[in-house]
């Protein structure tokens, strides 16, 4: 499995993108003394803005070219608009859930417990970051996994408190969480231009 191992706060700058959209609080505040007159810089090509609009939901959402065409492709397919149909899809990976309800503290984490086959849904182990959720779908740590440091650390009274998107609840001082409803365009909060995205693959 291709990963991206790319220094996290290095790209969010160069991408301009907070650190926050990756889980990595606290760290948007570091600055650089390299390039002074950094705003002096020529303005962007058109091709360069939509470049940038796609690199920052692949890096954002940890999806590799051939992947992130393929959700593309299968988003023109469906009704709607193309680029929140996109948006839409890489919400709903597992991996992305699996950060969104708070049992890991980044997507990249996330994709590393789900690989490791810490979660079920819908009662039956999946190992597979990319697996679409849908509508009804539970999502819970596996019952062998939950004595770990890690998950237990997630209950209680001294568990982080988690800010969920209105298409998920999870119970109270639980290791379960369950899709409501679909996500649509507004649930997600990254800073993207999508309509640059769909240009750049519809030339």
């Amino acid at each position: 499995m291709a990963k991206n191992m790319q220094p996290i706060v290095k790209r969010c700058r160069a991408l301009g993108i907070s650190p926050a959209a990756m889980g990595y609080a606290g760290k948007s505040k570091q600055e650089s003394n390299r390039n002074p007159g950094g705003q002096m810089r020529k303005k962007k090509s058109e091709y360069a803005l939509q470049l940038t609009e796609k690199q920052k939901v692949k890096f954002v959402y940890g999806v590799m070219e051939k992947q992130f065409r393929m959700y593309y492709e299968k988003a023109a397919r469906m009704p709607g608009k193309t680029g929140d149909n996109l948006l839409i899809l890489v919400e709903r990976r597992l991996d992305n859930v699996v950060y969104r309800l708070g049992f890991a503290a980044t997507r990249r984490e996330a994709r590393q417990l789900v690989s490791h086959g810490h979660f079920t849904v819908n009662g039956q182990r999946v190992d597979i970051p990319s697996f679409l959720v849908k509508a009804g779908d539970v999502i819970e740590v596996r019952e062998a996994s939950r004595s770990s440091v890690k998950f237990k650390k997630l209950t209680g009274e001294d568990a982080p408190t988690v800010l969920l998107p209105q298409w998920l609840e999870r119970e109270k001082n639980s290791l379960k969480g369950t899709v409501t409803k679909l996500p649509v365009r507004e649930d997600v909060d990254l800073p993207v231009e999508e309509h640059l995205i769909v240009e750049l693959y519809s030339k």
